[in-house]
Parts: C-alpha cells; sequence; structure tokens
C-alpha cells in the first residue's frame, strides 16, 4: 500500500513538472497509471539493490569484531541506541531503520499522530549528522547502558507483531518469531539481567496464546474466550523459567513485573481460575515504577475482573482525556458497557472504536459486536452478549 502511494505521488510530481513544457498528455488517467507503475518498479529494484548490499555495507562500515554480540540485527539494533539521542529517538529510529516497521506504524505504537512521528524522526536524524555521532557496534562494555533502549525495541517489534495496528492481519507471527529469538539472544549477552529475562519471559508467556488468539475467520478471541489447551505449553515453560532466573536477579522493572502478569495467566486454568486480584497487585507496582494510561487501562481489565465490571468501567472513564484517542480505550469500555446491559452507549463505544482503527480484522471484529448489540437494543427479546 505504502509503495503504491509513494508511486502515484511520484507520478503526480513528474506530471507537474512536465506539465509546464509539454502540456497535459492526451489520456491523463492513463499516463498516470503507466507512470506510477514504471516508479513502482523502480523503486522495487533499489530496494531490492539495497537489501543486497546491506551485509556488505555492516561489514565494511560497522568495523565490528566476529562474535562481540552475536548476531548483526542485535548489534545494528545496539548501535542505533546511542547516548546522544534520548530514549523515545533511539526506539523510534530503531523501528524505522533496523526493524523496517513504517511510520505510520511507530506513530501508532507511541501513540501519535504520523506528521509528529516524521518531525521526530527527521530531528534525530539531524542530531545524529550535527553531533558526528559514529554508527558503530558498541563494545561488550557498553552494551549495559543501553539494555533499556534495546528491550524497548524488542518488545515494540513483538507488539507490532502480536497486535498488529494497520493491514489484514491481527498477528503478523513472523515479527513475534524474531522478538523472541532477539530477546533470548539477548539473554545470553545480557545473562545477569533481570529485565532482560523478565523480557523474554514476557513475549514468550504471550506468544504462548497466538494460535488461540484468532478464530477460523482470522477474527480476535477474547482470553476468557480462547481454548487454553491450544496454548504452547513449550513457550510457557520457557517463559516461566526466564522470569524464575529473573526474580533470583537484582532489581525489578516493567518487563519483569509485565512478564509476571503474563505468568499469571498461564498458570490459570481458566478466567474463572485467574487471581484477578494478583493482577491488580503487580500493576500498581507497575505504576509505581512507570505510571501510563495505557498500563492503567489494562489495570482496569484487571480491576473488573477482581471487582466487578462496575469498579473496573469507573476507572476507564477517568482515563477518557488522556486515551480518547485509543481504540482500545473505547473497545474495551464497550466491552464492560454491554456486561453491563448498557447497550446504547456500548454501541457508540465500538462506534468510536471503529474509526479509530485501521486493523481489517479488529475492525470486523467490532463491526459483529456492535451489530450483536443492536440487535439487542432493538429488540429486547433477544439474549445479551
Amino acid at each position: 500500500m505504502v509503495l503504491a502511494v509513494d508511486a502515484v505521488s511520484a507520478a503526480f510530481v513528474v506530471a507537474s513538472v512536465r506539465g509546464r513544457t509539454d502540456g497535459p498528455p492526451e489520456r491523463p488517467g492513463a499516463w498516470l497509471l503507466t507512470t506510477a507503475r514504471r516508479k513502482a518498479i523502480d523503486n522495487i529494484r533499489r530496494r531490492r539493490r539495497f537489501e543486497d548490499r546491506l551485509p556488505q555495507l555492516v561489514d565494511d562500515h560497522l568495523e565490528r569484531t566476529p562474535g562481540a554480540l552475536g548476531d548483526d540485527q542485535l548489534a545494528l539494533i545496539a548501535g542505533c541506541a546511542h547516548p546522544a539521542l534520548d530514549s523515545e529517538a533511539q526506539v523510534a529510529l530503531t523501528l524505522r531503520y533496523v526493524c523496517g516497521l513504517t511510520t505510520e506504524q511507530i506513530a501508532r505504537s507511541f501513540m501519535v499522530p504520523v506528521e509528529t512521528m516524521k518531525k521526530r524522526l527527521t530531528r534525530a536524524k539531524q542530531k545524529i549528522s550535527a553531533a558526528g555521532v559514529p554508527f558503530q557496534v558498541p563494545a561488550p562494555e557498553r552494551l549495559p547502558e543501553r539494555l533499556a533502549t534495546v528491550c524497548g525495541v524488542i518488545y515494540a517489534v513483538f507488539n507490532e507483531g502480536y497486535a498488529s495496528a494497520a493491514g489484514p492481519d491481527l498477528v503478523r507471527g513472523s515479527l513475534c518469531d524474531e522478538a523472541i529469538w532477539l530477546s533470548e539472544l539477548l539473554c545470553g549477552l545480557a545473562p545477569d539481567d533481570a529485565e532482560v529475562h523478565g523480557l523474554a519471559g514476557l513475549v514468550l508467556l504471550t506468544d504462548s496464546r497466538r494460535a488461540a488468539r484468532t478464530d477460523a475467520d482470522g477474527l480476535p478471541v477474547l482470553l476468557e474466550d480462547q481454548d487454553r489447551a491450544t496454548w504452547n505449553h513449550d513457550k510457557i515453560e520457557r517463559g516461566l523459567a526466564h522470569l524464575e532466573q529473573a526474580s533470583g536477579l537484582a532489581g525489578s522493572g516493567p518487563y519483569q513485573l509485565l512478564g509476571e502478569i503474563a505468568g499469571v495467566h498461564a498458570r490459570a486454568h481458566s478466567i474463572a481460575d485467574t487471581p484477578w486480584e494478583r493482577i491488580v497487585e503487580l500493576y500498581d507496582a507497575l505504576i509505581a515504577l512507570h505510571d501510563a494510561p495505557v498500563l492503567r487501562l489494562n489495570q482496569a481489565a484487571a480491576v473488573a475482573g477482581a471487582r466487578g465490571d462496575a469498579a473496573g468501567l469507573a476507572l476507564i472513564d477517568g482515563l477518557g482525556d488522556q486515551l480518547g484517542d485509543y481504540r482500545y480505550f473505547h473497545s474495551s469500555r464497550a466491552a464492560l458497557l454491554a456486561r453491563l446491559g448498557r447497550s446504547e452507549e456500548a454501541v457508540e463505544a465500538y462506534t468510536r472504536a471503529i474509526e479509530l482503527t485501521d486493523n481489517d480484522a479488529e475492525r470486523r471484529w467490532m463491526v459483529n459486536r456492535r451489530l450483536a448489540l443492536l440487535e439487542v437494543h432493538t429488540n429486547p427479546t433477544t439474549q445479551r452478549l
């Protein structure tokens, strides 16, 4: 889609230049289509040449000691995490130029407008150029100061794979697999870091539910409706082992706490068996370390499980000013409103969530939920969701 948009834009640029000298073409539509197709082909050829030459460029310019960090991509991520940049710019730059995420995907990850993210990326590149920041792999002894950013990048890649912000599919398994592989590779490079093991445990335990996360049509399946027999028990065991190792190391950080929350879900045999109060406590500890509206939204879901839907909804409603443009704020609110029998309000919340959703699978699922609620609202004899 991005390639097509870029090609059409380039065709219009050519048309604006040639039109001043040659005048408009005899068949403007056909001319634009042909020109855009040629531009797309040129872009594809340039991209292939770049991909073919990238390994040699890495060898030539990173001056990497063989085996110093173990994996080229992980080394590149660590190299981009230069302390001259703030942590947000480090993560955004690495996601864009090392992991290949689009500016639109990164903007959604940071919950900012696309234009805002474009400006941030531009400023970061300008700072690198002005400061003469060397693009090279850090020495192993310098890796600890960059671990937080490397973990942030790996987790952002995993999140984009597990809940893709845009496109036809909810889950992009290749990104999940890559994030898991990198996280466990990082454990080998920093075996005494609790947060690194916490991250590995988190992504493994979360991804263990992948097979149950979507139905035969690719639509989302909520946690309470998932067939836990299909969860990947090998990943659960590996994830819990990483958490066990993290618990024996000094310090407790966000990834370890998030991993513990995922571990609680992995150990529970059903939604009814889930110790929701324990999850609320873990979110309390997490928010004390790093307060963020999205974390409070997730905590509200746990509060709903522990203390009832009305209690969870009250917490979610208090986040409206901060998360008004976040699709999961509205879909989470809609689900609780529906369970409380407030169908008309739930329909409105799903409508707003649909407007904010660029993922086709999520949008179709929300549309189905909204239609079911409309049937309940118009026909009171219909069984409620």
